[in-house]
């Protein structure tokens, strides 16, 4: 079986999706259409900005998602897939990739996902760490002896585990860590503690736009970030996209779901190749390849 996988913020790169615009009708009049919902022009920033430009939360997560759903439209009959999913932000592109969602509508969700995220990191200091080489049950046990709020966010692949919170705690989590014998416990350049509680102000914001958006059944299931499990139903879809905010992205547990249901091959449509790699690392035997520019 054939699955799809996209990507999220930390993907981006300064040019991105310029030769979709420049080579496809399709993505141009879609990119178009993307500046028009979003008010000012995010593929000058994409095709010409900074990296710092293109670091703006506000900027990050739409440029993201629009160079993973269009080429995922553009690719036509090449886009398949039999399950599909997406990392914390990549969860969007996959519904809307797979039908779930209309394009204008998850545009809009994204960017006030985006700008709601960008609210919770400014009333309080936090911060997110990348922990590697430990098991997971010894991160998260961690987290549970440390004073404050951190939390295991991202299981990225294993050994590889991402963890969020208040700095202090984050900070005091990170030596604990070390002292367990973590090989490293670095500080993420990251705007705030994505994927745990102090999220909460951004999941209430996002819970009532998500509500009021309608959702079909997609193509196909999208196996989810806070479950790991396939979906198809529009409610639970719904109901998982809201917790995915101050919940875990449980990837590795994803890939390996994927895989145990039949998964043979997976294809990252978007900007870089994070998630070629974390596949990979949760198991060597299945095929990875991605698209981050149109198909020769």
């Amino acid at each position: 079986m054939k699955a799809f996988v996209f990507p999220g913020q930390g993907a981006q790169y300064p040019g991105m999706g310029k030769d979709l615009y420049e080579n496809s009708a399709i993505a141009k009049e879609l990119f178009d259409k993307a500046n028009e919902i979003l008010g000012f022009e995010i593929t000058k920033i994409m095709f010409e900005g900074t990296a710092d430009e293109l670091k703006q939360t506000k900027v990050t997560q739409p440029a993201i998602f629009l160079h993973s759903v269009i080429l995922a439209k553009v690719l036509g009959n090449e886009f398949k897939p039999e399950m599909t999913a997406g990392h914390s932000l990549g969860e969007f592109s996959a519904l809307v990739a797979a039908g779930a969602l209309s394009f204008d509508d998850g545009l809009r969700l994204v960017s006030k996902r985006a700008l709601a995220m960008q609210k919770a990191c400014e009333a309080q200091a936090s911060t997110m760490a990348a922990i590697v080489g430990l098991d997971d049950q010894s991160v998260e046990q961690v987290c549970n002896e440390t004073d404050g709020i951190v939390v295991a966010a991202n299981y990225n692949c294993p050994g590889q585990l991402v963890i969020s919170g208040a700095v202090d705690a984050v900070n005091a989590a990170c030596e604990a860590l070390k002292a367990k014998g973590a090989k490293r416990a670095l500080v993420l350049p990251v705007g705030g503690a994505f994927h745990s509680p102090l999220m909460e102000p951004a999941r209430e914001e996002l819970a009532q736009a998500i509500e009021n958006t309608s959702f079909n059944q997609p193509l196909c299931p999208i196996y989810q970030n806070v479950d790991a499990q396939p979906q198809t139903n529009p409610a639970t879809i719904k109901q998982n996209l809201i917790a995915q905010l101050t919940g875990p992205v449980r990837w590795t547990q994803t890939v390996e779901n994927m895989i145990a249901d039949g998964a043979l091959s997976f294809t990252e449509l978007g900007p870089g190749k994070v998630l070629q790699g974390l596949v990979a690392k949760v198991n060597r035997e299945v095929q990875t390849n991605g698209y981050d520019k149109l198909p020769e």
